[in-house]
C-alpha cells in the first residue's frame, strides 16, 4: 500500500502502460468491442462510465480514500444527486447538516420534498439531539466535512457510530477536505462524495464529480448513473486524473496560505468575523483538530459595513478573481450569496448564517504575501 503522495501518481495506472505511455492516453471512443462482458453494465461504453479513462480515476480515487470502489461522473451535483436518489425512495427520511452547499441545499428541499422524501436538518456538531430527530424510516445521515460557506465542521466520529448504532446510511461530502485531509471512508463513512472540479483537478478547467465507497454501495449509484445520464467524457478523465497528481503539493501549500490569511483577517478592524476552521476562535476548532489532517484552503469572513461596502472591496482586489467555484490553482473570491447560495431563499440564507456581506475567499497558490497585501489594500479603502 502506497503512502498518499505515491498513490496520487500511481494508483489504478495499467500495468504494462499502454504501448509505454508515460501519460495516460484519451480513449476517445464513445464504444469498444464487448470481448466477453457478461451483462449492460459491463459493457464498454462512455454513458456507463467505464471506459479505461474512467477505470483509472476510479482505482486512484478509491486507493486514495482507502474504499473498493469510486465511480466519476459529469459534476459535483451529478454525484449528489445521483447517490441521494440511489439510496432514498419516496416515503424515506433523510437527516442533513445545517448551513450546505446551496445547490445541495436546493435539491434536498426542493426534488427530494417533491419526490416524498422527508428532509430534516441537524446541529451536525451536536450528536446528542440527534436522536429525537430519527424516525421509523430514516434511512441516512448527510454532512460535509468542512460546510460551505461557513466552514463548520461536524463531529465526524459520532456521525458514523450514530449511523452505524442505527443501521443507517452515512454520507459526506468530502470535496473542502479531499482524501488528503479526511480520508472519509477509511474513517468510516458508507459513501464519499466530491466535486472534483475543485480540489481533486485543481485547475478550473473541467466539471466532475465522484462517488467512492464499498463495491456494493458504488455499484447500486453505477446502475442508478447509467439511467440518469451523467456520464463524464474520457478528455475531462483524462484532465482530472492529471490534475489529481498535484494534489498534495497544491493543498499543502493553499492550507499553509490560508491559514496566514485567515489570522491576518482576524486582526483587521475592517473585518467583524472570520470563518476558517483553524482558528481557536472557531466554533469546530477541537472537532477539526480531532479528526481532520489539516483545516482545509478555504476561508470567509464577514465585511464591516454593508452590502456595497463588501462589493467594494471585491472590486479593489487585484490577484483573487471574482468568481464561483473554488480550489484552483488561482484564488478566487465571491460572495455566496449571489453565487453558491443565490438560489435560496433570504430567509433560509439567515437561518443557515450567510450574511449578504460574507465573503468566501479560496486560496490559491499564489506567494501568500501578495495574497496578504491585495486584501490589505482592498480593505484599507474608506477606513
Amino acid at each position: 500500500m502506497h503512502r498518499f503522495d505515491t498513490a496520487l501518481i500511481h494508483a489504478g495506472e495499467p500495468h504494462p502502460r499502454i504501448e509505454g505511455a508515460i501519460a495516460m492516453p484519451v480513449f476517445q471512443s464513445a464504444t469498444f468491442e464487448p470481448k466477453g462482458a457478461s451483462n449492460y453494465f459491463d459493457l464498454p461504453y462512455i454513458r456507463l462510465n467505464n471506459t479505461p479513462n474512467h477505470r483509472v480515476l476510479h482505482a486512484r480515487l478509491a486507493a486514495l480514500e482507502g474504499a473498493e470502489d469510486a465511480l466519476v461522473l459529469a459534476s459535483g451535483m451529478a454525484a449528489i444527486a445521483t447517490t441521494l436518489l440511489t439510496v432514498l425512495a419516496p416515503g424515506d427520511h433523510l437527516l442533513v447538516q445545517e448551513s450546505l452547499y446551496g445547490g445541495t441545499h436546493d435539491f434536498t428541499r426542493g426534488e427530494l420534498r417533491e419526490l416524498g422524501i422527508e428532509v430534516t436538518t441537524i446541529d451536525a456538531a451536536a450528536p446528542a439531539t440527534w436522536a429525537a430527530k430519527l424516525t421509523p424510516k430514516t434511512k441516512a445521515i448527510y454532512v460535509e466535512t468542512i460546510s460551505n460557506p461557513l466552514m463548520h465542521v461536524p463531529d465526524l466520529a459520532a456521525v458514523v457510530e450514530f449511523a452505524r448504532s442505527r443501521k443507517i446510511l452515512s454520507l459526506i461530502d468530502n470535496t473542502f477536505a479531499t482524501p488528503l485531509v479526511f480520508p472519509a471512508v477509511r474513517f468510516g463513512f458508507d459513501l464519499s462524495l466530491h466535486s472534483c472540479t475543485k480540489y481533486l483537478n485543481g485547475h478550473s478547467d473541467l466539471v466532475a464529480g465522484a462517488v467512492v465507497g464499498s463495491a456494493e454501495l458504488v455499484k447500486r449509484v453505477r446502475h442508478r448513473a447509467a439511467h440518469l445520464g451523467g456520464a463524464l467524457d474520457p478528455h475531462a478523465c483524462f484532465l482530472l486524473e492529471r490534475g489529481l497528481k498535484t494534489l498534495g503539493v497544491r493543498l499543502r501549500h493553499q492550507m499553509a496560505s490560508s491559514a496566514r490569511i485567515a489570522r491576518f483577517l482576524t486582526g483587521s478592524p475592517a473585518i467583524t468575523r472570520v470563518h476558517h476552521p483553524g482558528l481557536p476562535e472557531h466554533p469546530h476548532h477541537a472537532l477539526a483538530k480531532r479528526d481532520l489532517q489539516g483545516f482545509g484552503a478555504m476561508l470567509s469572513f464577514e465585511v464591516k459595513g454593508d452590502v456595497a461596502r463588501a462589493d467594494d472591496f471585491l472590486r479593489r482586489l487585484a490577484i483573487p478573481v471574482n468568481a464561483p467555484s473554488l480550489g484552483g490553482v488561482e484564488s478566487l473570491v465571491t460572495r455566496p450569496a449571489t453565487t453558491s447560495h443565490s438560489g435560496m431563499s433570504a430567509a433560509d440564507r439567515r437561518a443557515a448564517g450567510v450574511s449578504d456581506n460574507l465573503v468566501r475567499l479560496s486560496v490559491g497558490i499564489e506567494d501568500p504575501d501578495d495574497l496578504i497585501e491585495d486584501l490589505e489594500q482592498a480593505l484599507r479603502i474608506g477606513q
